[in-house]
């Protein structure tokens, strides 16, 4: 809870930090909204890797979280998608990789105050139906905010396996009819990304190694 207040304003000016946003993160694997006050996490956009180099090496939070009971980091590059992110159309702006393996993708949204309540209740259901996915490495929830700013981040083993998911999950089908038709969001973003570097430990191994 202290890192999501103060890493705000420590990583305000650092030196090749384009786009920033931390983020809470749901309990476990959890996506419909939760919390887990232990844990928090980094979306950075860097110039170059030597600005990313020169933070992890020399910055109090990079620093701070090589101190925690567990951290992971993952390098990414673009792989398409669509939307914005606090106005920043981030799949436009990142280095273009591919996406013909594993594959981490983020999505996010800005809901509208009178939609709250019916979208956490719409996504029980495709929680469940995520978490039996075949081909999903890791889940998570993120957000900026307890409520209204959410969003999640996942990794598979393709593309093929996430759209499987995507395309035929009647759940998750039907949340998508729903947003669309009852204007859930104010915005939004659904990111593909190819994930070409991590170390460090997720619940006790890195699902990239």
């Amino acid at each position: 809870m202290n890192a999501l207040a103060r890493n705000r304003f420590a990583l305000r000016g650092v030196d090749g930090l384009e786009f920033c946003r931390v983020l809470g993160t749901g309990k476990g694997d959890d996506t419909t909204p939760s919390a887990d006050l232990a844990r928090t996490a980094l979306f950075l956009m860097w110039r170059n890797e030597e600005a990313l180099h020169n933070f992890l090496r020399e910055q109090v939070v990079a620093r701070q979280m090589n101190e925690a009971k567990e951290h992971w980091y993952v390098k990414l590059r673009s792989a398409g998608g669509m939307g914005s992110w606090k106005g920043y159309a981030v799949p436009e702006l990142l280095e273009r990789g591919t996406d013909s393996g594993r594959i981490a993708i983020i999505t996010r949204a800005h809901v509208h105050a009178k939609s709250w309540r019916t979208f956490g209740k719409a996504g029980v259901p495709v929680d469940n139906s995520l978490k039996g996915a075949d081909g999903l490495l890791r889940v998570v929830g993120i957000g900026e905010a307890p409520v209204g700013m959410l969003g999640t981040f996942s990794l598979w083993q393709s593309t093929d396996h996430m759209k499987q998911w995507a395309y035929h999950s009647p759940q998750h089908q039907e949340v998508m009819r729903r947003t669309r038709d009852e204007g859930w969001y104010g915005e939004e973003m659904f990111a593909r990304f190819e994930p070409y570097d991590s170390t460090g430990t997720w619940d006790g191994v890195n699902p990239l190694a």
